[in-house]
């Protein structure tokens, strides 16, 4: 009979164990990295190529709502002039996050890390309602340059818009508003 001091025997099959387990591992791993290299994995699309789909979403959404001539020049004078005004927003939007990412590597007390962090979101609440309202005013200088039924069509585009994005998001849907809820009847 064999017998093992106090532990030894415990140590050895522990030992056992993890090799057992690295080399169920490694086979696993190796079975994974076999295929090619980048399988699978989409290279970002160049600057020229996003700005090519752009232009072809623009020329199949102004074809789409019908616009002349003089409705494309003005509504791209439009398009540049909103960027205009969203572009220093943009980037306020922008240095505010990063600001907070500084804050959260940061070594200061949790608590004034807190504060900071807090104050960041207000002014970002701010910053993102301005933006909205620069979209919102843009959207209303537009439409103003389309006709009655432009602007159904228009309509119904955002329309099938939402639900095309609802149906990729798996949005639930909203709760409804209070004015909509009715109490329970009671009986008695």
């Amino acid at each position: 009979k064999i017998y093992y001091k106090r532990g030894e025997f415990m140590k050895k099959l522990a030992i056992m164990m993890c090799t057992a387990c690295i080399l169920a591992g490694s086979g696993v791993i190796a079975a994974e990295t076999t295929g090619a290299p980048n399988e699978g994995i989409k290279n970002p699309p160049s600057k020229e190529e996003i700005m090519n789909r752009r232009k072809a979403h623009e020329a199949a959404f102004e074809q789409k709502l019908g616009l002349t001539e003089a409705q494309k020049i003005k509504a791209r004078e439009l398009r540049i002039q909103g960027r205009q005004k969203m572009k220093p927003v943009l980037e306020e939007i922008k240095a505010k996050k990063q600001e907070a990412r500084m804050v959260k590597m940061s070594r200061i007390a949790v608590q004034m890390q807190e504060e900071k962090l807090a104050q960041i979101d207000k002014e970002l609440a701010v910053l993102e309602k301005k933006a909205n309202e620069i979209r919102k005013q843009n959207m209303k200088d537009f439409e103003a340059i389309l006709t009655k039924d432009q602007k159904k069509i228009l309509k119904n585009m955002k329309k099938e818009g939402r639900k095309n994005f609802e149906r990729g998001h798996h949005c639930p849907p909203p709760p409804p508003c209070p004015e909509q809820m009715t109490p329970p009847s009671v009986s008695k």
